[in-house]
């Protein structure tokens, strides 16, 4: 995302180091083991990494770290591994926080859908902390349906079609995913309930920005996309420069110099203060 570049970019000029971005052309966990390989054979200072398939990516990270070289993850995490540092979204909090956001939005009460990819374990957990978050803190909102959008812009317009001629009293969305926000705000358009049914989306690319402009998505959950970048890269050099010594040879005692996971949390994004994000030009 270049939210993260972003903040590795930034963390970069002030400890005056390079950061070079790069990936797999495809989504393709394979060729993501290649790309890492083909790192590691530069050796570089250090590597932030963003895990396709935890279990396939572990033995690459354990590699990268035994050859000296500080891997931090973000993002989506190898927790098995021996990366120094996972950086990301604690995902069930962010579904408690657009719980919170759309419930005090209907004054606790109403209707509402959920739209998710089931089987995503990031997108399960948004919806886990959804659930739990509306059902103890508004008992009056009552969750008619969660449906699969497939994180893809046609098939959930397609989906919030049908929801809205199914649940006509209808008056609430939740979107874990940021092409299910834009596809569920064109169809409530398109039915011309636009503000009747109000939409709280997830992350922050530029379409979703704009349709938070425009008064088509309520809001969103934006990930603490620059402080994994930033504060990631930081971690990297802090390792990479025996910059923080706990326990004196912290290598040997298995004694991590930096915090081992870190939330970086999430920002509501409405109306009020989009603009500050569609400034950022990411």
């Amino acid at each position: 995302r270049k939210g993260i570049l972003a903040g590795a970019q930034a963390a970069a000029k002030d400890l005056n180091v390079k950061v070079v971005y790069t990936g797999a052309p495809q989504y393709s966990i394979n060729q993501e083991v290649t790309t890492m390989e083909q790192v590691i054979a530069k050796k570089p200072a250090g590597i932030l990494v963003s895990s396709m398939n935890a279990k396939a990516m572990t033995p690459v990270i354990n590699k990268a770290v035994e050859a000296g070289i500080p891997v931090i993850s973000f993002d989506s995490d190898a927790p098995q591994s021996k990366r120094y540092a996972y950086l990301g979204t604690s995902n069930v909090q962010a579904g408690q926080a657009a719980a919170d956001y759309l419930g005090k939005s209907l004054n606790g009460k109403g209707q509402v859908a959920v739209i998710t990819t089931p089987g995503e374990l990031n997108l399960d957990q948004r919806v886990q902390g959804f659930e739990q978050e509306m059902k103890s803190k508004y008992p009056k909102v009552k969750i008619v349906a969660v449906q699969n959008g497939n994180s893809d812009q046609i098939t959930t317009a397609q989906v919030t079609s049908a929801l809205l001629q199914t649940h006509p009293e209808l008056s609430g969305i939740f979107a874990d995913e940021a092409d299910e926000g834009t596809g569920a705000a064109t169809a409530v358009k398109e039915a011309g309930k636009t503000g009747k049914v109000k939409i709280v989306s997830f992350d922050m690319d530029k379409a979703t920005l704009d349709q938070i402009q425009q008064g088509l998505i309520t809001a969103t959950v934006a990930q603490g996309e620059w402080n994994m970048g930033f504060w990631g890269l930081m971690d990297a050099y802090t390792v990479h420069n025996d910059l923080a010594t706990p326990v004196p040879n912290w290598q040997k005692n298995g004694v991590d110099p930096v915090p081992p996971s870190v939330d970086t949390g999430v920002t509501i994004i409405t109306k009020s203060n989009v603009k500050a994000y569609l400034n950022l030009g990411y």
